[in-house]
């Protein structure tokens, strides 16, 4: 199940108001340590499928939603549950501590 890109439009219905857990990448296609996570956060999105979703959000072309949570740097993990954000983490990290973080939050 590939990462789906959600908008400032459609952050309310997919990440707001899901009935389980979805990890927010805020991400820029200039953004390095942003393109170097997205193969893991592919993999673990396979691999924890049914627990929780992973989708990206690209601030160049969405700047509403990051601006409204203060992203300052990126790349930028928020894990929302019940429209909250229940965890965040910036800058990259390699596979295992992602999942590591991400299964500790869920």
């Amino acid at each position: 199940m590939a990462t789906k890109a959600v908008t400032d439009a459609s952050f309310q219905s997919d990440v707001l108001e899901a009935d389980k857990p979805v990890l927010v990448d805020f991400w820029a296609d200039w953004c390095g340590p942003c393109k170097m996570i997205a193969p893991a956060l592919e993999e673990i999105s396979d691999e924890l499928e049914g627990k929780v979703e992973i989708v990206k959000m690209d601030i160049m072309e969405n700047p509403d939603v990051p601006g409204q949570m203060g992203v300052q740097s990126i790349p930028f993990l928020a894990l929302f549950s019940g429209g909250k954000v229940v965890a965040h983490q910036m800058g990259a990290a390699p596979k295992n501590a992602l999942k590591n973080w991400l299964e500790s939050n869920l």
